[in-house]
């Protein structure tokens, strides 16, 4: 019998695929759990509208996210911190203070878990920053950490 999978099912396959399974099978297990149903034309064609507003969706994703990184890589980013006369810090600046100030200057929001340092800041300069938008798209931007 040849169904359209609802959810994962292990050992069969992954939501949206097309499987060929033993009627048994299917009758008692995958149609009673809801886990799939058969593959008629009116399912076929719905799976295949969701597969490319799924791809629409993945493409303008990546168009913002391109668009956001020429922005971010063109941008000054400015963090304050408190430091020392001889220029090192009073702790850290982390990933959330770029994140805070990417949102002051820019008014963009990025989830601080997106943002990688090379390693800590712990003194006053530049440092390049990686800001992961999109799997496939990475911003490098300059971070100017002054004193405050």
């Amino acid at each position: 019998m040849k169904l359209v999978l609802y959810s994962d099912v292990k050992a069969l396959g992954k939501r949206g695929d097309v499987v060929e399974v033993a009627d048994g099978y299917a009758r008692n297990f995958l149609l009673p759990r809801k886990l799939a149903g058969e593959a008629d034309k009116g399912a076929l064609a719905q799976l295949d509208a969701q597969h490319k507003a799924h791809a629409r969706r993945e493409a303008q994703e990546l168009a913002d996210a391109r668009a956001l990184a020429t922005r971010l890589e063109s941008a000054k980013l400015t963090v304050k911190s408190k430091a020392g006369e001889s220029g090192k810090l009073f702790g850290a600046v982390t990933n959330a203070d770029v994140a805070a100030a990417l949102a002051a200057s820019l008014s963009v929001a990025v989830d601080k878990h997106r943002i990688e340092l090379d390693r800590q800041i712990k003194a006053l300069g530049a440092y390049p920053v990686e800001i992961r938008l999109h799997k496939n798209v990475v911003a490098k931007a300059v971070v100017d950490v002054v004193p405050a």
